[in-house]
């Protein structure tokens, strides 16, 4: 999306109208914004700025602010590893160095064909089942070290690598 076509500006343009009514409209058009984009650049923030009157400043703040809003595009599989208490205590570090020595690539970056993004997320409330991790809303419960190779293949074998 690094520069918008008159069809992503009308999408945008479209998204705040159905907002314009709110008191309180940012966290709803950013919302269907990463939704349909997958992530949110400067570029759509001053688009936003524009038709909303809100500051890029303040836009910024929003999605800096959020974790689940994103500055860059994210890859096709999202790899969210929960660090929270319960699952740092029962090895969440080791499970996201492990995603990140067999991807090449470290928390909060993608893999350069898109497919993997890897997330370290604050508690996501499945204490009971630490440690954690999620992929594009899939729950893996009671992770391993161990287990994260297979994970991965498991993802790789639906794009036929």
């Amino acid at each position: 999306m690094a520069h918008i076509n008159e069809a992503g500006v009308k999408k945008i343009n479209e998204i705040c109208e159905r907002y314009a009514g709110e008191k309180t409209p940012l966290m709803m058009i950013l919302s269907d914004i990463q939704n349909e984009y997958g992530y949110i650049p400067l570029e759509v923030q001053q688009i936003v700025s524009q038709k909303t009157g809100i500051s890029v400043a303040e836009i910024y703040g929003v999605v800096t602010f959020y974790s689940f809003f994103s500055l860059e595009p994210k890859g096709k599989y999202v790899i969210g590893c929960c660090l929270g208490t319960a699952c740092y205590v029962k090895g969440a570090q080791q499970i996201i160095d492990k995603f990140s020595e067999i991807l090449g690539i470290k928390p909060g970056e993608t893999t350069a064909d898109g497919l993997f993004t890897i997330d370290a997320l604050r508690c996501i409330g499945a204490c009971g089942i630490a440690p954690a991790v999620t992929i594009n809303g899939k729950v893996y419960p009671k992770m391993t070290v161990d287990a994260v190779s297979s994970v991965v293949n498991e993802y790789l074998e639906k794009e036929g690598k």
